[in-house]
């Protein structure tokens, strides 16, 4: 089956609140989105960062079905 679309679209303000790995923002009808990832040495950092540590020197990790990692919120 082949679709032809012919669209008009005016855009006065686009904004976007945050951006997160694999964020997508479509704008009309789209038959492919392509991936595009950008890096950008914004900071002029010229070596890589220190390996962090645990604040308490040691990590655990809590049994399955206890508690969460990262305290959710009840709405």
């Amino acid at each position: 089956m082949n679709l032809t679309i012919h669209q008009t679209i005016s855009i006065r303000v686009l904004r976007i609140g945050t951006v997160a790995n694999s964020s997508i923002v479509q704008i009309g009808s789209s038959g492919v989105i392509q991936a595009k990832a950008d890096l950008y040495n914004t900071g002029g950092f010229t070596e890589a960062a220190e390996v962090p540590e645990p604040a308490g020197g040691q990590v655990t990790v809590p049994e399955l079905g206890s508690a969460p990692l990262v305290p959710l919120s009840v709405t």
